[in-house]
């Protein structure tokens, strides 16, 4: 049985965590110092998480952006035929990227520090959404869901897909439901130019 003040506090999280996971944006765009050799490593990394996260999107739809968990069908298809947490898992991979370009020219202790606590901080945030999210969908799928935690792992993916797979590829809802994924992604390029231009 889980403590109901937990369970309160992970779904205050949940409801915010846009505006908290921007937080390790703000912190990047205020110390970072981009070299060319940083962009060149991290902007590649950024675009591949963010076209990971699109490909979740057009199976998730945009139950993605409610303050509340919403899952009208139990989606095991696409990216989450190989891991269960593809939006998750796209998000890191573009902090990651995104870390990497905008800290080239700081001094390798302060470098280590920003993308320690950027992603650190977005590693924090999905320890408590991810637990709420399935306990919901442990509720709502029961067994359906049960079977597939057992075949598809929560972070790292598998090569192998998922044989028990349901959902359907909607790519309208891409642009519906990434608005705000797109203008932070935009803005963060922004940054990234203007930095570079000033270094």
């Amino acid at each position: 049985m889980t403590d109901p003040r937990s369970d309160e506090l992970r779904a205050l999280v949940f409801k915010n965590r846009g505006a908290l996971l921007s937080m390790p944006a703000l912190l990047l765009a205020a110390f970072g110092k981009p070299s060319a050799f940083s962009i060149t490593l991290g902007l590649p990394l950024a675009f591949a998480g963010e076209l990971v996260r699109c490909w979740a999107v057009g199976y998730s739809g945009v139950t993605t952006r409610d303050d509340r968990v919403i899952a009208p069908e139990l989606v095991t298809a696409g990216p989450y035929a190989h891991v269960r947490n593809p939006l998750y898992l796209g998000n890191f991979i573009t902090a990651a990227g995104f870390a990497l370009a905008l800290t080239g020219k700081n001094a390798f202790a302060q470098r280590a520090a920003l993308i320690g606590a950027s992603l650190g901080t977005m590693a924090a945030l999905y320890g408590m959404i991810v637990p709420h999210e399935e306990q919901y969908l442990r509720s709502r799928f029961g067994q359906a869901y049960e079977r597939y935690c057992e075949a598809v792992p929560q972070i790292v993916p598998s090569a192998r897909a998922s044989a028990e797979q349901t959902g359907t590829w909607k790519p309208e809802a891409i642009a519906h439901a990434e608005r705000n994924t797109f203008l932070t992604f935009g803005a963060m390029l922004a940054v990234l130019a203007l930095k570079a231009l000033k270094a």
